[in-house]
């Protein structure tokens, strides 16, 4: 079975190097695929001379910034076309705990879609203000309430898609690219009827780089979710 993780990057040259190793050297053979969207701080230059030595660690560079969303689904088709069975969504700033892979991954194995979900379990996030702590969380108590979805981390980031999803979920209809797009991908999986799992995971936030959350991202994601909603009730989803 074969497993990639998906890292899109815009400038995290503080952090590549560090996430690709952790991943490469854990007990499961896990590959990478790094997409950047032209980061002018040389990241996928980084990326490049890694991967001299490392065969399973592939990079493919978009020319335009436009959002979390097409940089994933970018990496989504590329994963299909070379014939991986399990695709994960990663952060390359360590805020997803690489060793959490593997559990993701055994999860996924009777699943069709896991998420590393900071509050299935009340909430574990570390380092957080608490004012992004409480943001986060009742967005996804929002989402929850607006979609009906049975699902606590609605924007949670960290994913293992079984290849069935990505195939069953037309990718041309997803339109949402910031944290909406998480919940996007999430409510469609919900309405074909895939098996959706949450597996607790502890969310540390990034100590090097800085963050790409903004308020347009926030103002797409709720006005994101009320349109999923409308085109889910008159049959356009």
């Amino acid at each position: 079975m074969k497993k990639l993780v998906i890292i899109p990057t815009f400038n995290e040259k503080e952090n590549i190097a560090a996430i690709i190793s952790a991943v490469l050297h854990l007990k499961e053979d896990f590959h990478i695929l790094v997409v950047d969207d032209s980061s002018p701080d040389g990241t996928a230059q980084i990326v490049k001379n890694l991967q001299e030595n490392e065969p399973h660690l592939f990079l493919t560079e978009r020319k335009i910034k436009d959002g979390l969303g097409k940089a994933y689904l970018h990496g989504f088709r590329w994963a299909l076309e070379n014939g991986y069975d399990f695709i994960f969504e990663m952060d390359a700033d360590f805020s997803h705990n690489p060793e959490d892979l593997p559990k993701l991954f055994d999860a996924c194995k009777s699943a069709d879609m896991v998420i590393g979900s900071r509050y299935s379990k009340g909430v574990n996030v570390v380092n957080w203000p608490m004012s992004r702590v409480l943001l986060s969380y009742f967005a996804s108590k929002y989402v929850r309430f607006i979609l009906r979805v049975p699902i606590h981390d609605t924007t949670a980031g960290f994913v293992c898609f079984s290849r069935r999803v990505l195939e069953g979920i037309n990718l041309e209809k997803v339109k949402l690219k910031g944290y909406g797009f998480q919940i996007e991908m999430k409510f469609r999986a919900y309405e074909k009827g895939f098996k959706i799992v949450e597996v607790p995971i502890i969310f540390t936030d990034r100590t090097r780089g800085e963050s790409k959350m903004n308020g347009g991202i926030i103002k797409e994601a709720v006005f994101g979710v009320l349109n999923l909603k409308f085109k889910s009730l008159i049959g356009k989803l």
